[in-house]
């Protein structure tokens, strides 16, 4: 398979979030997500705080019947959380860094090359696979820019 993105090992530090975790299925997915989204934003509003970086989907479980995610935003500092938006970190570590343009559908080959990079070089996945989304349904899906991130160790 012809190579398809461009993949780097990065060091991430320890970051406040905001998130909400939950269980759904693929066909809920879209929904769940932006309902998560909205919820923490309100949020935000309430407590008169900022976002720190763009929006993300954590998935613990890929399984598409039983999908567990953690949808959320980074924040400046550590807030408190409300209700079923729950406040922590992401963990300082390594990850596995790659950049994708286009739909969200089509983001398979790069994970294919991403576990095939984690693997070829010596790395084990220790954790969830984060997609960090820098535009939304508002922009045609061929522009869709979303950064993805997978925890590893050796």
């Amino acid at each position: 398979m012809p190579k398809v993105s461009n993949i780097e090992l990065i060091k991430i530090g320890k970051q406040p979030v905001l998130s909400v975790r939950t269980i759904t299925n693929a066909a809920n997915l879209p929904s769940v997500i932006g309902e998560s989204f909205r919820k923490i934003a309100d949020y935000l509003t309430e407590i008169n705080e900022l976002m720190s970086d763009v929006p993300f989907v954590a998935y613990h479980s890929l399984d598409p019947e039983d999908m567990d995610i953690e949808v959320g935003f980074p924040v400046p500092s550590p807030l408190s959380g409300k209700g079923d938006i729950r406040a922590s970190f992401f963990q300082e570590g390594f990850a596995v860094f790659s950049m994708f343009r286009g739909s969200y559908g089509d983001m398979e080959p790069l994970y294919s090359e991403m576990t095939g990079w984690i693997e070829e070089n010596g790395y084990r996945f220790s954790g969830a696979y984060y997609e960090f989304y820098y535009n939304g349904i508002e922009f045609p899906e061929s522009e869709l820019l979303t950064k993805v991130l997978i925890p590893v160790s050796k």
